[in-house]
């Protein structure tokens, strides 16, 4: 913090750059949910509790549908939101937003410490230039969805322990160097159990808003890698004559933070990514995909460059997707530029470590998300670390002494950039102040987009509220029927329209059906689409929407006619069964079909007792009752437990009753 003593006007800079990010930022802050905010926040009575009791708030840590890992703390930070302001987003998009000014500041303390830290030196104004990095990094449009779209606050909140954690390596490299003079310190132990403690504990921490935390050990590996380079003193790192003399603590610490992790890892995912069935819901291989995200990953490059409106369209639905290196024939190309990349990052160690180290870290964070884990193709919130590494490796290139050559060239270039990113930030903040503001910008940026046509028409019926003469009605028609054309798209849009018609009493399509039906024979649904039936099963069972059952049935059928179908697609057609169908032997033939499928998920067992009891089949509730019992984790089962005991035990009272009725409980 010498800085600010010594320079308060960078501090003032600084603090400007704060300010423009807010400006930027606010107009946005007034827009609704989006997509994944649905499930996660919207839908997810989990993350809405009454109270901040202990069983309450275990249950919202638990409570996301978004990983098996159930990120609580970030879950957890959306019910303290709810407990605040309700289910309002303005409230959550701007915690968004100040999650984001924190990691800003962060990115500044990072790239300053990097700076500092560069073995080649020459960085006389590293202040600055680290507020030149922070400053760009808060005003990229591509990290713009990490910030108001709510749910990537599991990403935002990642970062922070990320970044955190690098800090504190980079400290704890540094102490190790200088042989401080301490007790502790004499060999620089106390410098490497810093540097151990902000790898472990900050990748503990942030797994728990979102596995993107993981990646941790393996950015500060590459911190080594470039600047430190295993060293055991600040002489031998400066000595271009030599290589240093290597650290053999340092060594190990990698060893035990990232190589074991990771063959560990490796060994528990490969056997089910091998499984066909893992990718079975998905239009891509993992063959296909290491392919496609080769073309991705150089886009990722351009998109946080030099990005346009059309290229950040937040759906990427309509991305072609890789068959063989030449189909398209960019795919060998981006397998060729990413080698030369790799070539120059190998290159550059000694001539220019903080380029190299921002190429690799760019890339290190493409390892998780754009290699073999079968996640959807592109999102743009993905570079919200990555995008750092391309700041660090391209700012101090720009920002060099006047003494420099070609200052003025290099200048003019950094702030063309700069207002670039600050002008197409604030035009998509603008856009997305409202739902229908959004949902039109989007579906104009990517006209061939299923999702995207999908949600303009989704929003046109949100703003008709089903009234038949509303101008929105005609509006929707247009957009879900393109949708519903479109290669790739899932039953949203049939279903969108048939929902419709439906609350407005007007009659369905043929086509639509047919349209569905198809689309569910011809490939495994996917959540979108169990989705899509969950909607219909619910409009249906509340009664208001007048399906025709055949149709429901065949749709379901369709569905079914997959391997391993999911634990939700059971549990759906269970509940339509149950419940419109007055089928109960189907009903409660599929909801077992769903424990046995997820045999984790507590909401399928609760289901199946009340079926149970409504049969009154006693034994079989309680035996699943003491089922459910063991899964009570912190107590955030104990509501479903209460009432569930308290219905089993007035069954039993009933049934102890004489026949005539006599001696029972009234």
């Amino acid at each position: 913090m010498d800085f600010l003593r010594r320079s308060p006007w960078r501090l003032l800079a600084l603090l400007a750059a704060f300010a423009i990010t807010l400006a930027v930022y606010w107009p946005g802050l007034s827009g609704g949910f989006l997509f994944d905010d649905y499930p996660n926040i919207v839908d997810n009575k989990g993350v809405q509790p009454h109270d901040a009791t202990l069983p309450s708030l275990v249950g919202a840590a638990l409570s996301s549908p978004a990983s098996d890992f159930k990120r609580p703390l970030a879950s957890l930070s959306f019910a303290a939101n709810y407990l605040a302001t309700g289910l309002d987003p303005y409230w959550m998009k701007l915690v968004n937003l100040l999650l984001h000014l924190m990691n800003g500041w962060l990115v500044y303390l990072l790239s300053l410490a990097l700076l500092r830290s560069d073995p080649a030196g020459g960085h006389r104004r590293a202040s600055l230039v680290a507020a030149l990095i922070a400053a760009g990094w808060m005003l990229l449009p591509i990290n713009l969805t990490a910030v108001l779209y709510v749910v990537q606050r599991m990403e935002s909140m990642a970062n922070l322990f990320v970044l955190t954690g690098l800090l504190g390596y980079v400290a704890g490299r540094r102490r190790m160097l200088a042989h401080h003079t301490g007790p502790a310190d004499r060999a620089g132990w106390g410098g490497l159990v810093l540097c151990a403690a902000s790898i472990v504990v900050p990748t503990a921490l942030g797994i728990l808003a979102k596995e993107t935390a993981v990646m941790l050990p393996l950015y500060a590996l590459l911190v080594e890698w470039a600047l430190f380079r295993f060293g055991r003193s600040v002489q031998a790192l400066h000595d271009a004559a030599r290589s240093p003399r290597a650290d053999l603590r340092v060594i190990g610490l990698f060893l035990l933070v990232l190589v074991l992790p990771m063959v560990a890892g490796l060994a528990w995912l490969l056997p089910g990514l091998l499984r066909p069935e893992v990718w079975a819901t998905r239009d891509f291989t993992m063959g296909t995909r290491l392919l496609s995200e080769a073309r991705i990953v150089l886009d990722y490059i351009a998109w946080t460059l030099l990005p346009t409106p059309s290229s950040l369209s937040f759906y990427h639905d309509d991305f072609r997707v890789s068959s063989g290196l030449l189909a398209p024939w960019s795919t060998l190309a981006s397998i060729v530029l990413l080698s030369a990349l790799v070539a120059l990052a190998l290159w550059l160690r000694r001539r220019k470590p903080l380029a190299a180290l921002g190429i690799a870290l760019f890339l290190g964070c493409q390892l998780l998300t754009a290699t073999i884990l079968p996640l959807e193709l592109i999102y743009e919130h993905r570079n919200y670390f990555a995008s750092f590494g391309l700041l660090l490796a391209i700012v101090p290139l720009l920002a060099v002494p006047r003494a420099s050559l070609l200052p003025l060239p290099r200048y003019a270039l950094l702030a063309g950039l700069m207002l670039c990113w600050t002008t197409l930030t604030a035009l998509t903040a603008s856009a997305w102040s409202s739902p229908l503001s959004l949902a039109e910008d989007l579906a104009a940026r990517a006209p061939q987009s299923p999702r995207a046509q999908y949600e303009l028409g989704r929003t046109y019926i949100i703003y008709s509220h089903y009234d038949p003469a509303s101008p929105f009605t005609r509006l929707a028609y247009v957009p879900l029927e393109k949708a519903a054309a479109l290669p790739n798209s899932s039953i949203l849009p049939e279903q969108a329209l048939i929902f419709m018609n439906a609350r407005m009493n007007l009659p369905a399509k043929d086509a639509w059906w047919e349209s569905m039906i198809a689309k569910l024979k011809v490939r495994k649904p996917g959540v979108q689409d169990e989705s899509s039936l969950g909607a219909l099963t619910q409009c249906a069972h509340e009664g208001r929407c007048d399906l025709p059952r055949r149709r429901m049935v065949e749709a379901f059928l369709a569905a079914l006619t997959h391997p391993h179908p999911s634990a939700r697609l059971l549990a759906t057609y269970g509940d339509y069964a149950w419940n419109v169908l007055d089928d109960r032997q189907l009903g409660l033939d599929m909801t077992r079909d769903a424990i046995h499928a997820a045999p984790r998920e507590p909401a399928y067992r609760v289901t199946q007792i009340r079926m149970q009891l409504a049969l009154g089949n006693i034994s079989d509730a309680m035996a699943e009752y003491q089922k459910l019992a063991a899964m009570n984790i912190g107590g955030s089962l104990d509501a479903d437990l209460v009432v569930l005991r308290k219905s089993i035990d007035s069954m039993q009272a009933l049934h102890t009753c004489h026949p005539s009725g006599a001696g029972c409980p009234h």
